[in-house]
């Protein structure tokens, strides 16, 4: 007869589940036996919270749920971080924790905390599975609840004596497609009259659009309408190829270049916009543009965000229905071809400067340089992320990982391990700060272990120079954010990876072709300096706000 744990691993290979990752307890021995007689890969990492990420990842680049495993108590809690990241990240993924036993207490309270109400705030659907005979279609409900919009994770608790109950079998509950709604010709046609009407209209593509599933029809809408766009961060790289049209990348919510765009314009329409993204814009009462929201949910009305028009449904179906409406249509706006080239000229300011420490313009300049336009880079959290975010050009859709939500460090080292075990054909890069690296930097070993072909950039400035920047905005002194670091070359190399060390500015593209071509896990250490561009982001600030009220 079939175990609990028998039959939630079946229930798991029918939604083509194939790596499970984590760090298994003793509440698990049971689905670990499970798990040993499938199909499905135990990846084993060094840390819950690294699993949580890479299921995180899994189901961010796929659009199908990843899958992370942790004990119960401690381990369980080390998912927590996981968890909002793929909550606020919109990432389908489910969280497998284990329990002592329900019917009875032989270890009194020794471990046990309340898992599923501390998950409760985290994710979409938090469960106790109390019956072995109740998992299969538990299961498919998870799996549904996760992938439906919004995505999110999914967390459930098996108990090590529901897992190890024998049961009759049961049959796997069938998987069957989403169809999601799709907008009302109504909004469609109100939408499509109030673009034609603008004179200067906008089109700011959000973190929604990021959707795997997304990529073709959003970049047919720009082809056909020739509306010109920006990006939030986390909407970064939705729209295949080079185009004319793109106007830049809200990397800060105001004051950035792309701001004089959002300025002159009378309409923005606002794809797949989040609000748990930090804003693109920031929306005023009266003056500026209206807004329409095309989304798959209605809008999440906020002090800085409160569209007057709004478009609910698929929105790959609003997307092309919007296309139809408008193709041959639209009235080009003159002015945007000229304030494109202003914007994108200055972000090429200063992207050869031969200084030493690397500058962060520098940096991203020779990543896109030495990257094909199929690789994957993967960002960590820190100072580096808004210039990556300004300066880097996508022309493949998701080849740039960043995370503008949680906005947690610790989180690119496992993501960019992920993406080298989803496409190992392709090149894959992490980019990390020496204290975001440092977070997870026991994954070196999972890497090297799993034979995954991945390139990890430590920069290395002996601070957290994100909240240094920060320190320096608000007015205050230098305090509290220096740090020391190992040698990062022989730390990769203790657990059998390869250590470079930049010292020159000139070494850093051959460097990283190098190590991108000769395979392995590989780890370069690049001193870099974030003093001037500090001072260039603080004057910015200060002295470049445009007006970007919203109506």
């Amino acid at each position: 007869m079939p175990k609990g744990s028998d039959l939630l691993v079946a229930a798991l290979e029918n939604e083509g589940v194939d790596r499970i990752f984590g760090v298994p307890g003793e509440e698990n021995l049971d689905f670990l036996e499970s798990l040993r007689n499938s199909s499905i890969e135990l990846v084993l990492t060094r840390h819950e919270q690294a699993a949580a990420f890479m299921a995180a990842t899994h189901g961010r680049l796929t659009g199908r749920p990843g899958v992370c495993l942790a004990t119960l108590g401690p381990g369980a809690l080390n998912f927590s971080t996981g968890a909002a990241y793929a909550h606020l990240g919109a990432w389908p993924m489910i969280l497998i924790t284990g329990q002592k036993a329900v019917m009875s207490a032989r270890q009194a309270r020794f471990q046990i905390v309340d898992i599923v109400a501390s998950m409760k705030p985290l994710t979409k659907m938090t469960r106790q599975i109390v019956s072995p005979a109740a998992i299969p279609a538990m299961v498919r409900d998870a799996f549904r609840v996760a992938m439906e919009e919004r995505p999110g994770p999914v967390h459930l608790e098996l108990p090590e004596d529901i897992a190890g109950e024998e049961v009759d079998a049961v049959p796997v509950t069938p998987v069957h497609a989403l169809d999601r709604p799709v907008a009302t010709a109504a909004a469609l046609d109100r939408a499509a009259a109030a673009i034609l009407a603008a004179k200067r209209p906008l089109v700011m593509i959000g973190a929604a659009c990021s959707r795997p599933s997304l990529t073709e029809a959003l970049s047919s809408f720009v082809a056909r309408t020739r509306l010109p766009f920006f990006n939030t961060q986390m909407g970064k790289g939705a729209v295949t190829g080079g185009s004319n049209l793109y106007m830049g990348t809200a990397a800060l919510s105001e004051g950035d270049y792309v701001h004089e765009a959002v300025a002159r314009a009378d309409l923005i329409i606002a794809i797949g916009h989040d609000t748990i993204e930090k804003p693109p814009f920031l929306m005023k009462d009266n003056g500026g543009p209206k807004v329409i929201h095309v989304g798959f949910q209605s809008a999440t009305v906020e002090q800085v965000y409160h569209p007057d028009i709004e478009v609910i449904g698929d929105i790959g179906a609003s997307a092309t229905a919007l296309a139809e409406r408008l193709e041959g249509r639209v009235v080009e706006d003159a002015g945007a071809s000229e304030l494109r080239q202003k914007i994108l000229s200055r972000l090429n300011d200063r992207a050869e400067e031969d200084r030493f420490p690397v500058t962060p313009q520098r940096l991203v300049h020779d990543v896109r340089q030495a990257m094909p336009e199929d690789g994957i880079v993967c960002l960590d959290n820190g100072m580096y992320k808004i210039w990556f975010a300004r300066n880097y050009r996508t022309h493949v859709a998701n080849t740039l990982l960043l995370d503008n939500a949680l906005a947690t460090m610790g989180a690119g080292l496992p993501s960019a391990m992920m993406a080298s075990m989803l496409f190992p054909q392709r090149r894959v890069l992490a980019v990390c700060g020496d204290g975001g690296f440092m977070m997870n930097s026991q994954e070196m070993e999972t890497a090297v272990r799993l034979g995954l072909n991945l390139v990890v950039i430590v920069l290395n400035d002996s601070a957290y120079g994100m909240i240094r920047w920060k320190q320096a905005v608000d007015g205050f002194e230098d305090f509290g954010m220096r740090f020391g670091n190992p040698d990062f070359v022989r730390y990769a190399e203790a657990y059998g990876a390869k250590g470079s060390r930049i010292t020159a500015v000139e070494q850093l593209v051959p460097t990283i072709e190098a190590a991108l071509a000769g395979g392995g896990v590989h780890l370069l250490d690049v001193p870099i300096d974030y003093s001037e561009n500090t001072r260039v982001l603080v004057d910015e600030l200060r002295n470049r706000t445009p007006d970007v009220g919203c109506a």
